[in-house]
């Protein structure tokens, strides 16, 4: 499902809302093509305001599952011999704020 979904509360075309999927157990990936800041405001907040759904599980919703949904062994999660791609991320106000990206291990922002 779109990340920008979550965030509207409902798909901007008519179909099915993300949040319904995330509160009934049927979310498991998540995607934008147009909102890319959307992948982390939706994560931190599924992480509050869907019940049953943590903090962990709705990052791997934008990391781990995509990852692993397209064969990409080598990233998704924070493990030995994976690629080290991590963001920092500090919350304002219930706002996620990108504050450093590592890309292989190395810091770019």
């Amino acid at each position: 499902m779109g990340a920008p979904n979550v965030m509207r509360g409902a798909s901007h075309s008519g179909n099915v809302s993300a949040r319904a999927l995330a509160s009934d157990g049927l979310l498991d990936i998540l995607s934008s093509d147009y909102i890319p800041f959307s992948l982390i405001q939706s994560a931190f907040f599924l992480g509050d305001v869907v019940e049953g759904i943590s903090l962990p599980q709705a990052v791997a919703m934008v990391s781990k599952n995509p990852a692993e949904a397209v064969g990409l062994s080598d990233r998704g999660i924070i493990e030995p011999g994976r690629r080290a791609d991590l963001v920092r991320v500090r919350v304002d106000d219930h706002v996620p704020v990108v504050r450093t990206v590592w890309r292989q291990g190395k810091r770019v922002a």
